[in-house]
């Protein structure tokens, strides 16, 4: 089988310790979406790839081998709405999901200049999920207008702050493999550790069945789920295509194992489907 890493990373851990375990009988190779031309030769295709990028070249490129048949993990219309918090909250809203109450501005200065009112405390978000986004809390129009002094013209999302311990259940899909740990928020005040175990078997079957869930509804293979505690029920938070699930014993294997039944055709890739108004 030849599997294909779509990154400018093929060190990552994750996908180094995958490709480990395949390159004994598979050929892995990389290609890297922000080097590469946008197309490429339709005729010689691998018999998988594996997104772990999210840059509009690497879309384009995953748009381009879908449409000539190649299997892509994740899809780039799942892929690209992970980055899209306003649309992410949408799907999950009307599809039951417990997600966080969101409301959209057009920009971070907006909220300055018509004075909306906000029921402090709340999470200010990029709208647009990437690296170094903004995530912050604000408890007063003091913070409100010190961060936009910096990010005035971000379009931005706004949820109410949910009181919580400071820890994030991270929990992490892999096909059918499910995997957790807690993890301080970036939104809490520092700790002697960032990390700490969260066996899966110590979740509730139904926290597993709605992260399994989230899988059906933004048709991901391999996501994270964000979740908080909110009196025993699990409120989502945010939703990540091919997070890093670092530090997870069998998380490469689940990886290796998806790759090949996906090359094999032995499992399809999730394609997103109309959810109900």
């Amino acid at each position: 089988m030849r599997v294909c890493l779509l990154t400018p990373a093929p060190d990552h851990p994750l996908l180094a310790a995958t490709a480990g375990l395949l390159t004994p009988r598979h050929r892995v190779e990389t290609l890297d979406p922000g080097t590469e031309p946008r197309a490429v030769d339709s005729s010689a295709l691998a018999d998988v790839y594996l997104m772990k990028t999210r840059t509009p070249r690497a879309l384009a490129l995953a748009r381009h081998l879908e449409a000539h048949g190649a299997p892509v993990l994740n899809s780039a219309a799942a892929t690209g709405l992970c980055q899209d918090r306003t649309a992410m909250a949408d799907l999950a809203q009307r599809a039951g999901l417990p997600f966080v109450a969101t409301a959209t501005a057009p920009r971070l200065g907006h909220l300055v200049e018509t004075g909306a009112p906000l029921t402090a405390p709340v999470v200010i978000k990029s709208r647009h999920s990437r690296r170094h986004d903004l995530v912050a809390r604000v408890d007063d129009t003091a913070r409100l207008r010190s961060l936009a002094a910096e990010w005035r013209d971000e379009p931005v999302v706004v949820q109410q702050f949910t009181p919580n311990d400071g820890w994030d259940h991270k929990l992490w899909a892999i096909g059918d493999e499910v995997f957790a740990e807690f993890r301080r928020s970036e939104l809490a005040a520092p700790a002697a550790a960032r990390t700490r175990p969260l066996p899966v078997r110590d979740l509730s079957a139904d926290w597993v069945d709605m992260v399994r869930r989230v899988g059906e509804v933004f048709a991901l293979d391999v996501y994270g789920v964000d979740l908080l505690d909110v009196a025993g029920a699990p409120l989502i938070v945010d939703i990540n295509a091919f997070p890093g699930v670092r530090g997870q014993r069998g998380a490469p294997e689940a990886l290796a194992d998806l790759a090949l039944r996906t090359a094999a055709g032995r499992h399809r890739p999730r394609m997103l489907t109309p959810v109900g108004p």
